[in-house]
């Protein structure tokens, strides 16, 4: 006798159906309801399949059938015993606990450091890399044909079920690893396993890639090759991915598709003019200069168009080369050069000074001396305190 019918009723089958049946209903609502097929149906899809998950099981069914959904929930295969509603349509549609997922094999991710001048102008580097390929000394079985034998702890799933008693009343079902054919679901004899895998169906392999760097590439960037990742037996290679690192560059820095670069001036060149070459990163040189008289100020900008980054599978297309002045005064001047000069710049503000008027004099403050000793002076005071030296100690006020 069942008690409630509240599963069947979700799969829309009767009390007594075939496991057949089951998983049919099961098949044709999982696609309807899937939420990449219908977003706003992810509690249906929820439900479809714990109410699965319960009737396909036939220990779960037997306490669903006598004390209802309730009974299933305190034997521990609820709150947290259930699979996710993912991992069921897997195993259902795909053929496998996380099927979808297993598909493939392993990609593998290289990071590959470029320098700023190849992902200019674009380059090919060699690059090799270890990966599992199929053995082809058992051509992927592990050992002699007929040899491999179906593990019976797990029935050759290569998963066993453990129930853990929380508290009395409260079970929880883990599954894991079967320990005796490591996951495998095959078990081979050790005097029948491959002498080339050690039964493992796969060996170690060097392969050799030409990673092709395209114009305007940039750090982050990711290069794949499909299907050249680890292979496994029964599933899809896995890709290689390619990802991109981009080394400092002494003298420029980019900025999307501009290029930055400072430029040190004299006072001289910045007041007078000057003439300067710049080696572009394809090893071009650009001349640029300034006529006597224009003054160039200290952080100023000019940009060059054209002669920066180009865009990425448009490389005729380019940024520009931001160029900021950082103007380097001299320590001091002759005073006559400085009456001379002084006749050609903009006249100085003259302060009308008070009465009672101090003459003080500067001198330069040396900033790290500064912070040495102030750190000095923290420690010798702790130390007349009695406190832990090089630890200063702030004493609060009360009122």
């Amino acid at each position: 006798m069942v008690k409630e019918t509240g599963f069947y009723d979700v799969l829309g089958v009767k009390p007594g159906c075939s496991p057949e049946d089951l998983k049919k209903a099961y098949r044709k609502l999982a696609m309807k309801y899937h939420p990449d097929k219908n977003p706003n149906e992810g509690e249906r899809f929820k439900q479809i399949s714990m109410a699965y998950e319960v009737l396909s099981d036939p220990e779960k069914k037997a306490i669903y059938d006598e004390g209802g959904e309730t009974a299933i929930k305190q034997g521990g295969a609820g709150g947290g015993g259930f699979h996710s509603p993912m991992d069921i349509f897997d195993m259902i549609i795909n053929g496998g606990m996380g099927g979808r997922r297993e598909q493939r094999g392993r990609d593998l991710v290289h990071r590959l450091t470029v320098s700023l001048e190849e992902l200019y102008s674009g380059a090919t580097r060699k690059l090799s890399l270890a990966k599992h390929v199929i053995c082809d000394g058992c051509d992927g079985i592990g050992g002699k044909r007929g040899s491999v034998q179906k593990c019976a702890h797990c029935d050759g799933t290569g998963i066993v079920t453990k129930v853990q008693t929380i508290m009395p009343g409260f079970m929880q079902q883990n599954r894991v690893a079967c320990r005796t054919c490591q996951g495998q679901g095959e078990i081979i004899e050790e005097r029948h396993k491959c002498k080339k895998c050690d039964g493992q169906k796969k060996v170690r392999d060097k392969k050799i890639l030409d990673v092709h760097i395209e114009k305007g590439m940039r750090g982050g960037q990711k290069i794949v090759f499909s299907g050249e990742g680890d292979q496994e037996p029964g599933l899809q290679p896995g890709d290689i991915v390619i990802a991109l690192e981009e080394k400092r560059h002494s003298i420029f820095k980019r900025a999307g598709m501009d290029l930055v670069m400072d430029m040190r001036l004299d006072l001289s060149e910045a007041l007078c003019g000057f003439q300067k070459v710049i080696t572009t990163l394809d090893k071009r040189s650009l001349v640029i200069h300034a006529m006597p008289g224009e003054v160039i100020k200290h952080e100023s900008l000019k940009c060059i168009q054209d002669e920066g980054m180009p865009q990425w599978k448009n490389p005729f297309e380019k940024g520009r080369l931001i160029i900021q002045f950082r103007v380097e005064f001299p320590d001091s001047l002759p005073a006559d050069a400085a009456k001379l000069l002084e006749q050609y710049l903009p006249p100085k503000h003259i302060e009308e000074l008070p009465l009672d008027v101090e003459m003080v004099h500067m001198v330069d403050l040396n900033t790290e001396q500064e912070a040495r000793n102030e750190y000095k002076n923290a420690y010798d005071e702790d130390e007349e305190d009695g406190g832990t030296p090089g630890i200063r100690i702030q004493q609060c006020a009360t009122s």
